[in-house]
């Protein structure tokens, strides 16, 4: 699915949350000299931020054609780059200061991705990672539900990171000072055009939906995106809106 549309449109978006995700280990270890596992990395926008504060770096994505763009901007070759599972990387165990992901292990099974991020950091280290949270209304998300109904069961959704008792649960038994700080990631784009165009070419999970469902689905689904996002469109035609997120923090006992 993330080789589907073009995954640096968001990427170069969402860059500036990584960041947030790397300040969070600096604030509570030094992250020059130490070792960082960046997880589902995507394009590599949180393992280039930390490489670029004197971290040695490991970015590990499942796609190889993410890691390929993130290759590309790593021009002092600062990163090790992995093409590989973030649940169950191979990578040595315990070798790691501080594990980040910025919007990235939050699609994974979180008990296979707890557990191997638990196998990777060494005792006291830090674990920091980003995550979307449930909004009333999200334009991004609801026309999927109204067209195609409610995704199937699978036991959890990335959002479920958002929330603070699920945090708790699945991170109290291995981590102590758990934190949660919230921001808000503004989404923008110049016009109805070209927002319907991020979904329907770029983004990757939308593209992805677009392509499974038939001609007719297609466009109901086209539509749905088109009305859900107008209550949005500011003056001049720009089309804008905000998405909560949260970044997580802890140390490892």
């Amino acid at each position: 699915m993330w080789s589907g549309g073009r995954y640096q449109a968001v990427g170069e978006r969402i860059a500036h949350i990584a960041g947030q995700v790397v300040d969070a280990v600096g604030r509570r270890r030094p992250l020059p000299g130490a070792e960082v596992v960046d997880l589902a990395c995507g394009t590599g926008a949180a393992a280039l931020a930390a490489a670029a504060r004197g971290a040695r770096v490991t970015g590990v994505d499942i796609t190889p054609a993410l890691l390929a763009i993130a290759g590309q901007h790593d021009t002092g070759n600062t990163v090790t780059w992995q093409t590989g599972d973030a649940a169950d990387t191979g990578l040595p165990a315990a070798s790691f200061d501080a594990a980040v992901s910025n919007m990235g292990i939050i699609f994974v099974e979180p008990d296979r991705q707890v557990a191997e991020i638990n196998r990777l950091l060494k005792p006291a280290s830090v674990l920091a990672f980003s995550a979307w949270m449930r909004d009333v209304d999200n334009p991004l998300h609801d026309p999927v539900v109204s067209v195609l109904g409610p995704p199937p069961a699978t036991g959890f959704t990335p959002d479920q990171w958002g929330d603070t008792d699920v945090v708790t649960d699945r991170l109290a038994p291995f981590y102590d000072d758990i934190e949660l700080h919230h921001g808000v990631h503004h989404w923008e784009f110049a016009s109805m055009a070209a927002a319907l165009h991020f979904l329907c070419e770029e983004s990757p999970v939308h593209v992805e939906t677009f392509r499974r469902v038939d001609v007719a689905t297609r466009q109901r689904l086209a539509s749905a995106f088109e009305v859900a996002l107008r209550p949005y469109v500011v003056a001049g035609g720009a089309v804008a809106f905000a998405t909560p997120y949260v970044v997580v923090s802890a140390q490892r006992a």
